[in-house]
């Protein structure tokens, strides 16, 4: 008796020593943004002005699809002390379903009591970068300039990801804008983030194709920040999606040529990864996985009967081997989950015109690849660069200071095709 006494106490310090080390470890690179800190007052305005934005959206949403006035929609709501201005508000909104984020969700991570964290990188912007206190979603202070150029090309955005539903793009969530009179006006943006969750994560990577300036130091010089590699860090590796490489570089081909037509360049591939867990790897090739990946990945919500069970024969392709879908599956020949139908044949069709593949079954899996030992998270970023004047003149100053090498500021179709080559080249 006297020894299992003694037995308790030590078991219990270890969970608590266990606990506070990974407490530690969930705020590496961010600081918690508490009543002393100076940005306390804004992400309360935030808050504030957001729990009452969403709760607007959801009264007045319900439309499928938005009108076009809905993308130029502005709304105005007053505060104590400030403004809070909403842009297309239930454009939005559809975006979060579409991404099954239920606006229960949004508002208890966006809004809780709980402090937002502050995100310490070494990243050269200027803006404020935001992250939920559950790492789910990223705020970002953005210029006039990149706000009115997101919501001008709104529409094009919102029908890319509509026609390539697993896009690698960053999936923004909502555009907001706080003003406090005769003192600030301050644009910011919500965004999924790519790399939720986090608790795993063991590095991360910028990469951008090019090779001049891609370097970072990795030392952190004992400071609690994340250091983000860049391309030339990467030097001598590779990203092993096993038989997800076909689907990732043709989707990263179709996303670089949509951002060319917006006359985009000096975007990034956010890349992280962590291994995967032995149980994780067989639990990849279970029926009941697969049975939920299938119907995340078919969004079944949209059909009339979409409450029924998928009639899908992606279960047979990826029983024997994980990996994309293959095009020659017949339907009706997987394992049958309920009478075959002829919806399931258009399902299939329409899987693959967009370029479809079977989700992860975790939380943000539109930025998640599982390859054979290795999870990994992607997502295209920063897409707010256009291609002017002041972009042409620092091509050309770029092109006397570093003759021959690769630099970031090229035009547009340069950029998507080396992008897309890189990551060709560094994928197997």
């Amino acid at each position: 008796m006297e020894d299992s006494k003694a037995a308790g106490p030590s078991r219990a310090a270890r969970r608590g020593r266990w606990w506070r080390l990974r407490q530690r470890w969930r705020m590496v690179g961010v600081f918690e943004i508490n009543p002393e800190h100076e940005f306390y007052q804004l992400t309360s305005m935030m808050k504030e002005g957001m729990r009452s934005a969403v709760r607007t959206a959801v009264d007045t949403s319900g439309q499928e699809t938005p009108a076009a006035a809905q993308f130029a929609a502005e709304e105005t709501q007053t505060h104590d002390g400030f403004q809070m201005q909403t842009f297309a508000a239930s454009v939005f909104a559809q975006q979060r379903r579409c991404l099954d984020i239920t606006e229960e969700e949004y508002t208890t991570s966006l809004c809780s009591d709980l402090c937002y964290l502050q995100f310490v990188s070494n990243s050269k912007s200027k803006a404020n970068f935001f992250v939920t206190n559950d790492k789910r979603f990223f705020l970002k202070t953005q210029s006039k300039r990149e706000v009115s150029f997101l919501l001008s090309n709104l529409q094009a955005y919102m029908a890319h990801l509509e026609k390539y539903p697993h896009s690698l793009m960053v999936k923004f969530l909502g555009v907001h804008r706080i003003v406090i009179p005769n003192q600030m006006k301050k644009y910011f943006i919500v965004m999924q983030s790519v790399f939720y969750p986090d608790d795993r994560i063991n590095i991360r990577y910028d990469i951008k194709g090019c090779e001049v300036g891609r370097r970072s130091n990795p030392d952190t010089g004992g400071k609690h920040i994340i250091k983000v590699l860049k391309d030339n860090n990467f030097e001598g590796q590779t990203i092993a999606f096993g038989q997800e490489k076909s689907w990732f570089a043709h989707q990263v081909k179709v996303d670089a040529a949509f951002l060319q037509e917006l006359n985009v360049l000096d975007y990034s591939l956010l890349l992280a990864q962590q291994p995967l867990h032995r149980d994780e790897l067989d639990g990849k090739h279970s029926l009941a996985n697969l049975v939920v990946r299938t119907t995340k990945s078919l969004d079944l919500e949209d059909s009339p009967t979409g409450s029924e069970p998928p009639t899908v024969p992606l279960l047979k392709e990826t029983l024997g081997e994980e990996g994309s879908v293959q095009p020659q599956a017949a339907a009706g020949e997987g394992i049958p989950l309920q009478e075959k139908e002829t919806r399931s044949d258009s399902e299939l069709q329409e899987f693959h015109e967009h370029h479809r593949r079977l989700l992860p079954n975790c939380k943000n899996s539109n930025h998640v690849i599982d390859g054979p030992e290795q999870r990994y998270f992607v997502g295209i970023i920063d897409i707010f660069t256009v291609y002017g004047w002041k972009k042409r003149l620092e091509n050309m100053w770029k092109s006397l200071r570093y003759p021959g090498r690769a630099f970031s500021t090229v035009s547009p179709a340069k950029y998507s095709r080396r992008f897309c080559q890189w990551i060709q080249d560094h994928s197997q």
